[in-house]
């Protein structure tokens, strides 16, 4: 595997930072009786924000079930539809026309194209020992439950499920938290399944994971912690045993050692420091964790670097750049308590890197489980919602960014990938997939919410041609060069832009087709098909988007081998 680090953004002729605080009044007003009027108050666990009907706004999705440890009633799963810019001015509860009959015990919520038909489907986590639910867009944002069909048979008692392409095929696969038998405080195993391409999945928990039950799971995400273009995961675990996974590009994990200690409800991921890894900030009810991403090298615990870290029950953060210049603050959710805001002063600053600043959101005591933040009313600010469960009145907030400057950076590209030279015969070759890794202004388990993105590449200098960047995971996308009539060079880019219509590209890269070679099973081009072939071919054995998969059928197998010894001399 080859790819290219581009250097961070330059932050050259910016706006002026915005510097919040008290004395110049709150960025953040809270709008919740205009815009969550008539809105049900249920005990909500988590929400995800995702454009479910493809209108060019962002909705928002809840994941709501009654019970602390112990089971209570079932609930729906809202959604509430973003019509803030249309008549009705504010968010409408169309739960009961877009995912009709659905009930649970919802702890998680998340969004992926799982059927690869362009738009996007929901996974929903239960927790008490019940089987999650797969709920497929029809492309207006209307769900059926298709879980019998396309869901292994499983039950868990799990608070979160995240999508990715863990094995870079193409399609989304499933990690599940899952804390056994009784409820999210039990012990277990985690759950991935595998996607077959359709939507379809299989359970492959005991070929994929490391073995072994984790106690107190409350978080998952996925992130290429390690720069190698795959995606890893990372479980937050409240009693101490968070895990970090390595992915081996063909989506089998392994235990990465990772600082213990400490409880933990949530994982965030972000570029803290701007040298384009993945930093995290856990949040675990009391002195919230700050670990600085030095692989191949260990994480270091620089907590320290919060000021104040008080002892507060926290529950969930996002990260955010709420002043624009160019770097990662962000927003805890706590309950019975207020929100707070830290500024990201840099990781050279005198004091402290992160430091509380007061004033610019309302001071609101409540029960806030998870957090989002996202641009709701397309004015380029980064909006807050929080979502409330466990006490008190359930009333979810939103707060507008309504005086802080607009988003004006672009996101940064810091990882594209090289793709090798080729030898294959004359004709159409391909297709090559080429993923990009890149962040913004703020963070979700999905990363950042991109506007479009597209791979464009060439033959020869020829016509330039494009295809869509699809999400791949956290922070990352895919696209495709089709087949190329070669052979020749392929040069090729990409761009992203972000949803404030800020644009990323790459630099321009290429590879070359060498179509000297006759017999596709001569991978070594010296005119016969030998040892050294069947040699390479068994080392690429298992392998995805390797030459030696002389069949097409995406794994390097049996069949490839037979193919190989029918061409032999």
């Amino acid at each position: 595997m080859i790819q290219t680090r581009l250097s961070p953004r330059l932050l050259i002729g910016l706006v002026p930072a915005f510097v919040a605080g008290s004395a110049m009044g709150q960025q953040f007003v809270q709008q919740t009786a205009s815009l969550f009027a008539g809105l049900p108050s249920e005990y909500t666990n988590q929400a995800t924000v995702v454009d479910i009907d493809g209108d060019g706004d962002l909705d928002i999705v809840l994941a709501n079930g009654q019970g602390y440890s112990s089971q209570g009633a079932a609930l729906k799963p809202r959604i509430l539809v973003n019509k803030i810019n249309e008549v009705e001015a504010r968010f409408v509860d169309e739960t009961d026309a877009r995912a009709a009959g659905v009930l649970g015990w919802f702890r998680g919520v998340e969004a992926g194209d799982c059927d690869g038909d362009g738009d996007w489907d929901l996974v929903l986590a239960q927790d008490f020992n019940k089987q999650p639910k797969l709920l497929i867009n029809d492309g207006t944002g209307v769900f059926t439950d298709e879980t019998g069909s396309r869901l292994p048979a499983v039950t868990m008692s799990s608070a979160r499920a995240q999508f990715a392409d863990v094995d870079n095929d193409g399609d989304l696969d499933l990690f599940f938290c899952n804390s056994g038998t009784s409820n999210r405080f039990g012990s277990g195993q985690p759950r991935l399944f595998l996607n077959d391409g359709t939507g379809n999945y299989t359970n492959v928990t005991a070929t994929n994971i490391p073995a072994g039950n984790i106690s107190d799971q409350q978080d998952c995400i996925f992130g290429d912690v390690d720069g190698d273009l795959d995606l890893d995961i990372h479980i937050g675990s409240r009693a101490g045993q968070s895990k970090l996974w390595l992915n081996d590009g063909n989506g089998v994990f392994t235990n990465s050692p990772f600082p213990t200690g400490g409880s933990s409800y949530s994982y965030d991921f972000g570029d803290i420091d701007g040298d384009g890894d993945l930093d995290m900030l856990s949040i675990n009810g009391g002195t919230d964790r700050l670990l600085q991403n030095n692989m191949p090298g260990a994480w270091v615990n620089i907590s320290s670097e919060i000021s104040p870290n008080a002892g507060i029950d926290d529950n969930d953060s996002k990260f955010f750049d709420y002043d624009n210049d160019g770097d990662l603050d962000y927003v805890v959710a706590s309950l019975g308590s207020s929100e707070r805001v830290f500024r990201n002063n840099g990781p050279d600053a005198p004091g402290a890197q992160f430091t509380q600043v007061t004033g610019i959101m309302p001071n609101v005591g409540d029960s806030s489980l998870d957090i989002v933040v996202a641009d709701f009313d397309g004015d380029n600010r980064i909006d807050v919602v929080t979502l409330q469960g466990e006490s008190g009145s359930f009333v979810n907030k939103i707060y507008m960014n309504t005086t802080g400057p607009e988003d004006t950076i672009a996101p940064t590209i810091v990882l594209f990938e090289q793709l090798p030279d080729t030898a294959l015969p004359d004709g159409p070759l391909g297709p090559f997939a080429v993923r990009l890794v890149a962040y913004d202004s703020y963070s979700s388990d999905r990363g950042f919410y991109a506007g479009p993105g597209e791979l464009h590449w060439s033959l020869n200098g020829g016509p330039e041609q494009t295809s869509e960047l699809k999400w791949h995971g956290n922070s990352m996308w895919r696209g495709v060069i089709d087949e190329v009539d070669g052979p020749g060079t392929v040069t090729y880019y990409a761009t992203i832009a972000d949803r404030a219509g800020n644009v990323a590209t790459t630099e321009t890269l290429s590879f070359d087709i060498d179509g000297g070679v006759q017999n596709p099973c001569d991978f070594d081009n010296n005119g016969t098909v030998d040892g050294a072939d069947l040699g390479f071919l068994l080392a690429e054995w298992g392998q995805k988007g390797s030459i030696a998969d002389l069949n097409g059928d995406g794994t390097v197998d049996g069949a490839d081998l037979g193919l190989l010894l029918a061409c032999w001399g």
